[in-house]
């Protein structure tokens, strides 16, 4: 019985979290980053694993600062890797589009390298993707900024092709 209400319990979270996720989508992002920031204080640095991973990556999506952007998805790959393994709540699937926001926050922080570090575990996380319109939309994004990193300048032999001849 008392694990049926802790499961009622995180599942209410969850809900409140994709409401505000709503309010987001809908074009209210201030409103929205306040109330996100309502609910991780009511969660807590020690909450739920699930829900600070929730909730930082979409909390991310809501800042004006690429650094505080950056921050928060940070958070959500920190809360992520807490999940143990078996967790039927587990996010191998979450895991790609984690890795694909950290990149795109490096992007625009003009620190490439670390974005094709990250953009690397984001390839390799896509394996554990559906063939369904959510694998194919993450897949699809990892292929775009890969093409957008290799346009401004591979940086070493890695996946992304040679380093660029510099004139002698």
């Amino acid at each position: 019985m008392a694990e049926r209400r802790e499961q009622t319990a995180l599942d209410e979270m969850l809900t409140r979290i994709g409401q505000v996720v709503m309010l987001h989508h809908g074009g209210d992002r201030e409103e929205a980053r306040s109330r996100f920031l309502d609910l991780w204080a009511e969660i807590g640095e020690d909450g739920d694993a699930l829900h600070r991973c929730t909730l930082a990556h979409y909390l991310a999506d809501t800042q004006d600062d690429p650094a505080d952007e950056l921050a928060w998805d940070l958070r959500a790959l920190s809360a992520a890797r807490e999940l143990p393994d078996g967790d039927p709540r587990g996010v191998p699937g979450f895991l790609p589009s984690l890795h694909l926001n950290l990149a795109a926050d490096y992007v625009k922080l003009g620190r490439p390298e670390a974005a094709r570090t990250h953009l690397g575990h984001a390839r390799t996380a896509a394996g554990a993707l559906a063939d369904d319109g959510y694998g194919e939309g993450v897949r699809a994004a990892i292929a775009r900024l890969e093409t957008s990193l290799r346009r401004s300048g591979p940086a070493d032999d890695g996946p992304w092709g040679p380093p660029r001849q510099r004139p002698s």
